[in-house]
């Protein structure tokens, strides 16, 4: 009898191109958050998290129930439990920590600490399935951080009292989200992308609202119109079509390619905030940008290795 393997369906093109769509969509997500934060109403990271998982909550409750029956469905107990102790690290975790650390650091450098979760992905793969790092993702890490460093290294402000604190929790937050990404490519396969992405997805979306109610009276929901619309486009935007795009290419590509071709949206977020947050664009970090496509483009043009 033949085998397949979670990744059988092997489509670098194609799952290349919805990572890609999904990380760009998910690099909105910290000029949102800064646009929010900046808009006087003195939101704080627990509100907004709830405002954006309860908006994007009825559209993976409604995923869930489109495609909620499977056909030869043999998923175990554990596989329900590993898929809500993913949703729980992967997505409500891993974004508290991040909106949190975001409160405390500028943009910019959170951007810089959380696109190290493809190093994470990498080496807990290549750890787990006991293989070496191929040379293409060799290649291909060492362009996009460098192009990383190169975009992000210029930063030359001292560092504040906030620094540290806001560091740490997003260096909280790629860990977290890298062991998500890491489990995801076990069991996407096991529920579908699109079962797992809407039952992980939803399972985050409770837990929040839940930590909402248990530490803050619900009149804190009451926002200005903006901060209402920002939370919209981080519900939509940031979180419903980067999850379903992103999970759908892991199925496609494995989680480390996945999380190398991610690294592109460090720069895309660099660009967006040149435009909308006035922030600066120097020709090194276009240099940086370039190398980072680069690193992108080989992972998704190179050919996966067959292991044993």
């Amino acid at each position: 009898m033949k085998t397949t393997t979670p990744h059988a369906s092997y489509r670098p093109g194609l799952g290349g191109a919805l990572v890609l769509l999904g990380a760009l969509a998910f690099a909105t997500k910290p000029v949102f958050i800064k646009l929010a934060y900046a808009d006087g109403a003195r939101i704080d990271a627990v509100t907004l998290l709830t405002l954006r998982m309860g908006m994007a909550l009825p559209f993976f409750l409604a995923a869930a129930l489109w495609r909620g029956q499977s056909r030869g469905d043999s998923r175990r107990r554990g596989d329900w439990l590993a898929l809500a102790l993913l949703g729980l690290t992967g997505y409500y975790l891993s974004s508290l920590l991040d909106f949190m650390g975001l409160e405390l650091i500028p943009a910019s450098l959170e951007r810089l600490i959380l696109f190290l979760y493809p190093t994470f992905v990498v080496a807990l793969t290549a750890a787990i399935h006991r293989r070496a790092i191929q040379r293409p993702q060799r290649i291909a890490l060492a362009l996009s951080y460098a192009g990383i460093v190169l975009v992000y290294g210029a930063r030359t402000a001292p560092p504040t009292a906030h620094d540290t604190l806001g560091a740490l929790l997003v260096l909280g937050s790629a860990l977290t989200y890298a062991l998500y990404l890491v489990a995801s490519g076990h069991y996407i396969p096991r529920f579908g992308a699109w079962r797992f992405t809407a039952y992980s997805m939803a399972i985050a979306c409770g837990a929040m609202i839940s930590h909402f109610l248990l530490t803050r009276p619900v009149e804190q929901l009451a926002v200005p119109n903006a901060v209402l619309w920002l939370a919209l486009a981080l519900a939509l935007v940031s979180t419903v079509l980067p999850a379903f795009l992103i999970n759908a290419g892991i199925g496609l590509i494995g989680a480390d390619r996945a999380a190398l071709i991610g690294a592109a949206g460090p720069v895309f977020t660099l660009i967006l905030a040149w435009l909308t947050l006035d922030e600066t664009l120097t020709p090194t970090q276009l240099i940086g940008a370039a190398l980072v496509l680069g690193g992108v483009v080989l992972v998704m043009t190179s050919r996966r290795k067959t292991t044993p």
